[in-house]
C-alpha cells in the first residue's frame, strides 16, 4: 500500500531479482512494526513518529543522491497538494503506530490492507475513476472483513484498549486512502515521486517533534537502538519497494506484497507470544482477498 518512489521505466528486466527485492521489503516493513512494538508505551507516539520519518531521511537522501535525483528532484509546482497528502499521511503515522501497540501485530497489519478497498471508493467518487465488478466484489470483500475485525469490539469480547485499536486501525485504512489518492493526484499533475516521499518524510518528522512540548522520554541504548532501527528499517524497506519495481512487473510482484500479514504472524509469535485469535483468521482471508481484487492493475 505504500507507493514506490521513483516510477522510472526499467532499463533491465530481472524478474527474480524484483520479487527478491520485494520480499526483503515486507520483511524489513515488518520488522519496522516490530521497533515500534517493543517500544511499546516507553517512548511517546510523536518522538517515535519523529524517528522514523526523521532517520528514514537518511537512506532515503542516500537513495535519491544516488538516482541523481537529489536535488533538483525535490521541487514542486504543487506545494498545497503536497500539504494534504503530508498531513493524511502524517496522521495516518500516528494512528497506525498506535494500532501497533494496541493490537497483536498480526491483527494490525491487516488491518492496513483494507486501505486499497478505501481507496477504490474514494477513486469512484473524487475521481470518478470506474467502480468495475471486480473492484464492487473487493470493496465487498474487504467490508465484511472489517466487519468480522469488529464484531468482537463491539460484542464486548475485546478489552478495551483492543476496542480501541480496532476503531484506530480502520480509521488508518481511511487515512492511508485518502494520501495514496493524494499521491495519484499529485502524479497525475506530473509530481515527482522523489518530491512526494521526501517532503512527507520531512513533515512528519516535524509533526513528530511537534509533540515536544508535551514531553519526550530520553530512552537507554536499547531505546535508542529501537528507535533508530525504526527508522532505517522504514526507510530501507520504502527503497527496496522501489527498486523491486525497477526489476519486475506490478503484476508479478503483487502477491508477494502480502507477506507482510505472514512476517508479522511469525514476528508476532517470536518476539511477543502473540497467538491471531478467531477474528483475524476469519477476518484475515477476506480482507486479504478483498485488498488484492481491489487494488489498481499497476502500483501505484
Amino acid at each position: 500500500m505504500r507507493a514506490p518512489l521513483n516510477s522510472a521505466s526499467r532499463p533491465v528486466s530481472n524478474e527474480r531479482l524484483g520479487v527478491m527485492l520485494r520480499i526483503l521489503s515486507t520483511l524489513a516493513f515488518a520488522l519496522m512494526g516490530v521497533c515500534i512494538k517493543a517500544l511499546g508505551d516507553s517512548v511517546p507516539l510523536g518522538q517515535v513518529v519523529f524517528f522514523r520519518s526523521a532517520v528514514a531521511l537518511l537512506p532515503l537522501v542516500a537513495y535519491l543522491y544516488w538516482r541523481g535525483d537529489w536535488p533538483r528532484g525535490l521541487r514542486t509546482s504543487r506545494p498545497l497538494g503536497h500539504i494534504g497528502r503530508c498531513l493524511m499521511g502524517a496522521a495516518a503515522m500516528f494512528t497506525s503506530f498506535a494500532t501497533i501497540r494496541l493490537l497483536p501485530l498480526a491483527e494490525a497489519t491487516m488491518l492496513s490492507y483494507l486501505a486499497p478497498v478505501v481507496l477504490a471508493l474514494l477513486a469512484w467518487a473524487l475521481l470518478g475513476e470506474q467502480l468495475t465488478a471486480r473492484r464492487i466484489a473487493g470493496v465487498a470483500l474487504g467490508l465484511a472483513g472489517a466487519a468480522a475485525f469488529c464484531l468482537p469490539a463491539f460484542a464486548g469480547v475485546l478489552p478495551d484498549a483492543g476496542g480501541l485499536g480496532v476503531v484506530l486501525g480502520l480509521v488508518t485504512a481511511v487515512l492511508t486512502a485518502g494520501a495514496l489518492l493524494q499521491v495519484r493526484r499529485l502524479t497525475m499533475l506530473g509530481e515527482g515521486a522523489g518530491a512526494i516521499a521526501f517532503w512527507f518524510a520531512v513533515v512528519s518528522a516535524l509533526g513528530g517533534l511537534a509533540t515536544l512540548p508535551w514531553g519526550w522520554s530520553w530512552p537507554g541504548p536499547s531505546g535508542l537502538a529501537l528507535l533508530i532501527a525504526t527508522g532505517l528499517a522504514g526507510g530501507l524497506a520504502h527503497i527496496l519497494m522501489t527498486l523491486s519495481f525497477a526489476h519486475a512487473d506490478a503484476s508479478a510482484l503483487a502477491p508477494f506484497e502480502y507477506l507482510s500479514v505472514l512476517w508479522a504472524v511469525i514476528l508476532g509469535f517470536a518476539f511477543f507470544a502473540e497467538v491471531p485469535g478467531l477474528a483475524f483468521v476469519v477476518a484475515g482471508p477476506l480482507v486479504l482477498i478483498g485488498a488484492f481484487i481491489a487494488r489498481p492493475g499497476r502500483a501505484r
